[in-house]
């Protein structure tokens, strides 16, 4: 397919993954003012979204890239070429001298780590990544502060002694949380941590913040980012992944068929398991355009998949008129993390990328038998 192609939404070869650059760019803006209001610095967290066609774009209106390891941080270099940065819980040796040569800011998970590479570090700022110990959310799987975290160094760990080189302070603890939750971390990293922040040049408050959802207090960061870097005299930054592209993607599926075993099911081009993998993860139901819950509208459907996998379900939803073959689905909000974590299992072609602009769209990226073969051997 011919990457100049324009075609509409519902021409597009299905699966299709669809970035939406209109509302891609609304959340920029946003994020761009809360950079010009406060004087902090936001940098995209490509862990949740690596689309690199449009990091072009992202550029325009954010300060920079973070990775969490080696590869990552080369495509921030490569392709938005702004402030990068780096955070891993252990890097490795064969991989680091080119991580410093690319990165402005690595930041260590603990003081054996710092110890072990800090010299190699060369021009690079260095950081550390502390725990204040405080959770603010239920699931421990995405809970950073949970006991027994392997991520950020404890009061109880840090050693004053070795600060020698480090010039900031790190702490992710959010996810998909709004202010009041950072505000509220941040009176506890104070009370453990605030006293080493005169000696710093910068202040890392990490990803988490669901800055660009609607209801989101706006006003309740700027004052709790201003009054860091007015108390302290540090330079903060945000790492936002969600926020970036939140609602900015669709995936596109196509109906194959019905099938009745006591449930209708429909079954879908695109895989839960595949193509959408933290449905099963976290697990969520993804907004679907047009539906509602089972039972809502007349006619009810669970949607599955065609790979082999009797899990391989998206979830119940209800419509206002039959399922037939044939019939496209939009799952909204796809453009974080399902592209970065999709897979290849049961064979499963890869959906293509594409970007719709004012309602026209382009695929960007399509893949073949040849990507899943090149990832065995």
């Amino acid at each position: 397919m011919n990457a100049s192609t324009a075609m509409k939404i519902n021409q597009l070869p299905t699966p299709v993954y669809v970035i939406d650059e209109d509302k891609l760019t609304d959340n920029l803006r946003l994020l761009h003012r809360v950079e010009s209001s406060t004087g902090c610095k936001i940098l995209l967290a490509q862990k949740a979204f690596s689309a690199f066609c449009v990091y072009p774009l992202i550029g325009q209106y954010l300060s920079g890239t973070t990775a969490s390891g080696l590869y990552e941080a080369r495509l921030g270099k490569e392709e938005m070429g702004k402030e990068n940065h780096i955070f891993c819980p252990a890097y490795l040796d064969g991989e680091f001298d080119e991580i410093a040569q690319i990165c402005d800011h690595i930041v260590f998970n603990s003081f054996a780590q710092k110890e072990k590479f800090g010299k190699r570090c060369g021009r690079v700022s260095i950081g550390l990544r502390v725990n204040p110990e405080f959770s603010t959310q239920e699931s421990a799987i995405y809970d950073p502060c949970a006991p027994g975290s392997r991520l950020g160094i404890t009061k109880s760990n840090f050693r004053e002694d070795l600060l020698d080189g480090v010039e900031g302070l790190h702490m992710h603890t959010l996810c998909e949380q709004g202010a009041d939750a950072l505000a509220a971390t941040v009176r506890v990293f104070e009370e453990k941590f605030g006293s080493y922040l005169g000696a710093m040049r910068w202040l890392n408050l990490g990803g988490g913040h669901h800055i660009t959802k609607p209801g989101y207090d706006i006003d309740l960061l700027e004052r709790t980012v201003g009054r860091l870097s007015d108390r302290y005299g540090v330079q903060v930054y945000l790492e936002p992944g969600e926020a970036v592209a939140l609602n900015a993607g669709l995936l596109v599926t196509k109906v194959l068929e019905i099938v009745d075993n006591s449930i209708h099911t429909a079954i879908l081009d695109a895989s839960a398991a595949c193509h959408m993998p933290d449905v099963l993860e976290m697990p969520y139901r993804p907004p679907l355009r047009g539906s509602g819950l089972p039972g809502e509208k007349k006619y009810s459907y669970r949607l599955s998949s065609r790979t082999c996998l009797a899990g391989d379900v998206v979830g119940d939803y209800s419509f206002d008129a039959p399922l037939t073959e044939g019939d496209l689905l939009y799952f909204e909000d796809m453009a974080i993390y399902s592209m970065v974590k999709n897979n290849t299992f049961n064979g499963m072609p890869l959906p293509s990328i594409a970007v719709m602009k004012e309602g026209e769209c382009r695929i960007v990226r399509s893949f073949g038998y040849s990507d899943f073969k090149t990832r065995l051997s």
